[in-house]
């Protein structure tokens, strides 16, 4: 598979995410789809879903900065911007199995209210 394919892949899934489309994204995983973030080690499908899925229209724009595709795999920096006033850019890194998204490693940025940065609680 191209990487234009993957890139398409990408933004199609960015896009059912804005539209709450809950069936779409689970379409575009593998069976055995993974995803680790600072809050989720290795979590599957079943518990992605349970744990990070937000029904509602909480995302007011998702801004895809850069994909950057190399064989399998592929990086990812966006901005959000969430209806409450803050915005937050993320990183993340995709690994594909044939035209899937077998896993999603999440890697936060930092967040914004009103346009002032917002710290984050300490670990």
């Amino acid at each position: 598979m191209s990487a234009a394919s993957k890139t398409g892949i990408i933004r199609n899934l960015f896009a059912a995410y804005l539209a709450n489309d809950r069936a779409a994204v689970e379409a575009a995983f593998t069976d055995d789809f993974r995803f680790t973030s600072p809050y989720d080690d290795e979590i599957d499908k079943a518990s992605y879903f349970a744990r990070c899925w937000k029904n509602g229209d909480w995302i007011e724009r998702q801004d895809i900065e850069r994909i950057m595709v190399e064989g399998e795999a592929a990086f990812v920096t966006y901005r959000c911007v969430v209806r409450a006033g803050k915005s937050f850019r993320n990183t993340e890194f995709f690994a594909f199995a044939g035209d899937r998204i077998r896993r999603i490693d999440v890697y936060f940025g930092a967040t914004y209210e009103n346009g002032a940065f917002v710290r984050q609680g300490d670990s």
